[in-house]
């Protein structure tokens, strides 16, 4: 382990605001570690910024009749100031857009070429006569060959999660003009990836299976063993870095090639500023780069990236990828543009004296293995019986004695060598949790401190004792200052804001982590400390319930939309399609069937995979419903299937069937059921 950490947190799309799911995904946690290695007296460069290129930026951009730099001027100054209101503390927070990013980029770019890494193919792609531009796959819609969703983008069914190539659709048009687009010949740039597997097999499944989470490195086995192919590096686009060579006008930087390079530029750019040597962070074998992502960036910050690194030569790999999965909100999938979500800066509006609440909740609940769930009410909770109840009440009372009893001198006492045992045993627990990016395990550590305190004073009673033994009560209350100064201490990377009043309070500067593990005394006999203030405020039901209004609002608009359109889910109510004759609808074989078994489809998020008893036969199905049901959900459920349905392979998995669905208003997918159990096999119609 090196004493210089290089700490980078995955750089959000300046084509909109951040939530709380990209909060307790990736930044709070990353800026926990970062305060956490700093206080560990080691070398920090934490390290982050807008990513501005890429087509969610140039969709945002026509869907508000602007440029795509009046998206990221915006997004970035709104996304930036999120962060410093939250508290996260980065060394530099810059863009993609910057000058010394483009120059970083194209030398890489130069780098890989002039040493021969990439392959040179041409390809037909679908291009737009009308706009004049070849088509990125999202601006190219069609019909899907899966599940007939006529809103399909040419990367992927929003609808069933298939992923899909734009040669897939049925009737595409472009999103430009809505024309029918033409295959016109183009020629990119290719890193060829299958040329690293072995060393990604010898540097990730050799050499991290046991330092590395399991949700990484069981998706990077995965990826490696279905095999790698050339991807390409360079884009027909006209907004992003431009391809550095004579023969690419109107090609650009692969966003995916170009954002991670950010990482590089904008440490070079604050080593600039601060007199630090940025190759000390880059190319030293003493330095530690550890990524915080969610799960959606592994294969870029397991795969590609790394990938890149290696063909250039010159760059350290990562020590660490400690991906989190998704945080739901109110039980349902946050989603951008169903606008259900909780937005960092709204917050900040609604509730500004308590960020810290925000990152107490959001890593009580931190998604480090699993998904998880986030509640208005829970967070209340949180706040209320924890924050309020527990250690903001202990502080408090210690506060308060001691100037009661003594002006607000500490007392003259002996610490509790239990009392000592605890801090210690804290502050061993979080440094061990952190240094395994267990977060919730640290912050456990950090309140059973804090619940200790509370009953040290309980059974010690000192207002009962300063009546009858003195020297008991200065004991007791020396203790209880002790245990408050270590938490002060320990609070500052969870909680930074109530660590500074406190501190403040004390009258006490910080202290290095590893004397926090050892030291005898936090702060001395007689020391004047400040008056008691409120640490912690009471969140009211009132607030709560407007918050939850304010989401009850958001359903019914989003309820009301399904009657127009929805971009996330592809559902567009079309005309009524052309008739069909009787004799075609004898055709359909519809029956009634039961899911015996059900499963996740690897690397497909919303693919679920059937074991079906249609009565006739056993089947598979794969349908696109797994962000509606769990696997668990779906066992011995009877269904309608359309047995006759051609087979077709989605995900190299044969399908033999389709399963009947129905949208409920709230966008989540209903399997259609008979009223009672029935046989399978009853054919329907």
């Amino acid at each position: 382990m090196s004493e210089r950490k290089l700490i980078t947190a995955a750089l959000p799309y300046a084509n909109g605001p951040v939530h709380i799911g990209h909060l307790a995904g990736v930044y709070i946690p990353a800026d926990v570690y970062a305060r956490f290695q700093r206080r560990m007296g080691r070398d920090v460069a934490f390290i982050c910024g807008s990513d501005e290129h890429g087509i969610p930026i140039t969709i945002r951009a026509k869907k508000e009749g602007v440029t795509p730099q009046d998206i990221v001027d915006k997004y970035h100054h709104v996304i930036k100031k999120s962060f410093e209101d939250l508290g996260i503390s980065f060394d530099e927070y810059s863009r993609t857009t910057s000058p010394k990013h483009y120059e970083v980029s194209q030398n890489f770019f130069k780098t890989l070429y002039n040493k021969g890494k990439f392959t040179e193919e041409v390809s037909e792609q679908y291009y737009d006569e009308q706009a004049g531009e070849f088509l990125a796959d999202r601006y190219i819609v069609g019909t899907c060959p899966n599940c007939g969703n006529e809103n399909a983008y040419g990367d992927q069914c929003e609808k069933c999660g298939s992923t899909l190539s734009p040669s897939e659709l049925i009737d595409p048009r472009s999103m430009l003009s809505g024309n029918v687009p033409v295959l016109k010949e183009t020629k990119n740039w290719y890193l060829p990836l299958n040329e690293y597997e072995g060393f990604l097999n010898d540097w990730i499944i050799k050499g991290h299976e046991h330092d590395w989470k399991s949700n990484v490195y069981g998706q990077v086995k995965s990826w490696l063993a279905d095999g790698l192919k050339p991807r390409a590096m360079t884009r027909d686009l006209n907004w992003g870095v431009p391809v550095p060579l004579p023969d690419a006008d109107g090609k650009v930087l692969y966003v995916w090639f170009d954002a991670p390079i950010g990482y590089i530029s904008f440490t070079q750019e604050w080593a600039e500023k601060n007199g630090k040597n940025w190759k000390d962070y880059w190319q030293s074998e003493d330095s530690d780069l550890i990524h915080f992502i969610g799960k959606d960036n592994i294969v870029f910050h397991c795969i590609i990236f790394p990938s890149m690194l290696k063909a250039h030569g010159d760059y350290i790999l990562p020590e660490n990828v400690p991906a989190f999965e998704f945080l739901n909100l109110e039980n349902d999938k946050i989603s951008t543009s169903r606008n259900w979500a909780v937005w960092a800066h709204e917050y900040v509006q609604d509730f500004p004296e308590q960020q810290d609440a925000l990152r107490y909740a959001l890593l009580s609940s931190a998604p480090e293995t699993k998904d998880n769930n986030f509640t208005w009410k829970d967070f209340q909770t949180k706040n209320n019986s924890e924050l309020v109840g527990i250690l903001g009440n202990f502080i408090n009372r210690v506060a308060v004695l001691t100037h009661k009893y003594y002006g607000g001198q500490v007392a003259d006492g002996k610490i509790n060598e239990e009392a000592l045992q605890e801090i210690h045993k804290a502050a061993t627990e979080i440094r061990e949790s952190l240094e395994k990016f267990e977060f919730r395990n640290a912050l456990t550590s950090l309140m059973n401190l804090a619940r200790y305190g509370n009953q040290y004073l309980q059974i010690k009673e000192p207002w009962k004792t300063i009546k009858t033994d003195e020297q008991a009560t200065a004991d007791s209350l020396y203790t209880a200052a002790q245990i408050s100064v270590a938490l002060a201490q320990m609070c500052e990377p969870f909680m930074p804001f109530s660590s500074e009043k406190l501190l403040a309070t004390f009258g006490v500067p910080k202290m290095n982590w590893q004397n926090i593990e050892t030291a005898e005394v936090y702060i001395g006999a007689n020391h004047q400390i400040g008056e008691a203030q409120l640490l912690f405020s009471k969140i009211e039901d009132a607030a709560i319930e407007a918050q939850i209004e304010k989401l009850e609002k958001t359903k019914k608009e989003n309820s009301l939309a399904l009657n127009t359109s929805d971009e996330e889910t592809g559902f567009l109510p079309q005309p009524q399609k052309e008739e069909i004759s009787f004799d075609d609808f004898t055709k359909i074989d519809l029956r009634t069937a039961t899911i015996l078994e059900a499963e996740k489809v690897k690397k497909a998020d919303k693919l679920l995979k059937f074991t079906v008893d249609t009565g006739v036969d056993v089947r598979t199905v794969v349908s696109g419903v797994a962000e509606s049901f769990t696997p668990e959900e779906c066992i011995g459920k009877q269904v309608m299937i359309l047995m006759n349905l051609a087979p077709r392979k989605i995900r190299g998995i044969e399908s033999q069937g389709m399963l009947l669905l129905t949208t409920k208003p709230d966008g989540k997918l209903s399997f259609v059921t008979p009223d009672d159990k029935v046989c399978n096999g009853v054919e329907i119609g």
